[in-house]
């Protein structure tokens, strides 16, 4: 089973901040800048829009060697054979998930707080989203910023794989990763620039001064 694991940036799509780009043209850019992880986050589309969109990014994904995660649908999931699957804390409970998906697909969930983390761990979750660290707009649903307070907690007392998400920017980013993560979330940051290949180096760069 692919897992997060070694991946730095975890890149997520986000089409109405893309420049007018559509998911499929901004995850080939991704892919050609070396991210490895990547998760399809759409939530205005019809699912047949998504579906389609999701068949085109596992070929790509998949050739390129590329870790490519659904975000919410199971059943999309499954449908376009996706490495992994990530919930929130409304979605489908992971048991309910993993007897959907089988033993083999990741199934990474959204925390909040230590408790939710500790949740996520006894009920078997691959690894957790840990956010938003910062406030962040590009969710609509989302809750306050829980800050790096949060973030320590996991680092230090969670034996789980982790993402940091929420708010982090090229000039943040290396204060997340001295506070422990090793892998790193970012959408608007890296779907919204011009060139996203320079974009990710200058992301890569500003990781390395913790």
């Amino acid at each position: 089973m692919r897992s997060i694991a070694g991946a730095d940036i975890y890149g997520i799509t986000g089409e109405e901040h893309s420049r007018g780009r559509d998911n499929i043209t901004v995850v080939k850019a991704m892919i050609d800048a070396g991210i490895t992880l990547i998760q399809y986050r759409e939530k205005e589309k019809t699912m047949l829009e998504r579906y389609r969109q999701c068949e085109i990014l596992r070929r790509l994904t998949q050739d390129a060697g590329v870790t490519f995660i659904v975000n919410d649908h199971v059943d999309l999931a499954l449908a376009v054979e996706a490495d992994g699957l990530h919930v929130g804390q409304d979605d489908l409970p992971i048991p309910v998930v993993r007897k959907l998906a089988g033993p083999s697909m990741i199934i990474g969930l959204s925390t909040h707080s230590p408790a939710q983390a500790a949740a996520a761990v006894e009920a078997g979750a691959d690894y957790i989203g840990v956010g938003p660290i910062f406030t962040t707009q590009t969710k609509k649903d989302v809750c306050d910023a829980v800050g790096l307070t949060y973030l320590d907690h996991v680092a230090q007392r969670e034996d789980i794989p982790f993402v940091a998400i929420g708010g982090i920017k090229e000039h943040n980013i290396a204060e997340v990763r001295a506070h422990g993560a090793e892998t790193i979330a970012l959408v608007t940051e890296i779907v919204g620039a011009e060139n996203i290949s320079k974009r990710v180096k200058a992301i890569r760069k500003a990781m390395e001064r913790n």
